[in-house]
């Protein structure tokens, strides 16, 4: 069992390939803000959701966990409880630890609302969620709490779901709103975007990015190129760190 000072209040993040994390700096800002100088943000770099359970017996002094790529579905069965709309999502991206107890919450569906809310038009009606991880879930959750009807959009044909090949110019120009949730695009390979027609996208089109590294993906700089509204991840990250910060101390 790792040693550590009484008081210390441990968090931290869960995913593969996190070094980039925006989560560590974040917390780590708050924390001096703060003044809370026993608390601390890691991250847990794990290659296997099986390495979940040695982070949670090892570490001590752990009161919260945020959840990234690619667990945030997979981390489910090694929960004791979850929030009613993390169920119904079927995603878990915050994890609150009390006396051994894990329970788990989806603060991505909270962030994506409060930061595209703002933004939204009355004619954006309908929109097409690039990719089916557990992200597309909670922006899912959220399009349906707003009335905006959705297709997921993937490479393989899923039920009900669309592939890339599909999207016509009459599909585009119907759908209004269209939410990248892929890491394609991601630093360092900012080269990389969603294979849509972009050529079709006009000044009523919206694209929401959840990338935030970096700021303008190539997703956003074609969208924009076309005149359409833009928006990247960052708020989103921000305001679902908060509201995971309120959790971890109800």
């Amino acid at each position: 069992m790792e040693k550590t000072g009484n008081g210390l209040r441990r968090f931290g993040l869960i995913g593969r390939n996190i070094s980039y994390s925006f989560s560590r700096g974040y917390f780590a800002k708050k924390f001096k803000a703060l003044g809370l100088e026993n608390h601390r943000y890691e991250n847990f770099d794990i290659q296997s959701i099986d390495e979940f359970t040695s982070v949670i017996s090892n570490i001590e002094n752990l009161i919260g966990l945020n959840v990234t790529i690619p667990y945030k579905q997979e981390v489910i069965p090694f929960l004791d409880e979850l929030d009613a709309s993390a169920a119904q999502i079927g995603a878990v991206n915050t994890i609150k630890i009390e006396e051994g107890h894990l329970k788990g919450y989806n603060t991505d569906a909270y962030g994506f609302q409060k930061s595209l809310e703002p933004f939204l038009k009355t004619y954006h009606t309908k929109a097409l969620i690039l990719g089916t991880g557990g992200a597309s879930k909670a922006i899912a959750f959220v399009l349906e709490k707003l009335s905006i009807d959705f297709s997921f959009v993937s490479r393989t044909s899923k039920s009900g779901g669309l592939t890339y090949e599909k999207l016509s110019e009459a599909i585009v120009n119907d759908h209004l709103l269209i939410i990248n949730c892929t890491p394609l695009g991601t630093f360092p390979n900012v080269e990389d975007k969603p294979a849509i027609p972009y050529e079709f996208l006009g000044p009523q089109h919206l694209l929401f990015d959840l990338i935030y590294n970096p700021v303008k993906t190539e997703f956003l700089n074609l969208g924009e190129a076309k005149g359409a509204s833009i928006l990247n991840g960052l708020s989103m990250l921000e305001l679902q760190a908060e509201r995971a910060w309120e959790i971890w101390n109800e």
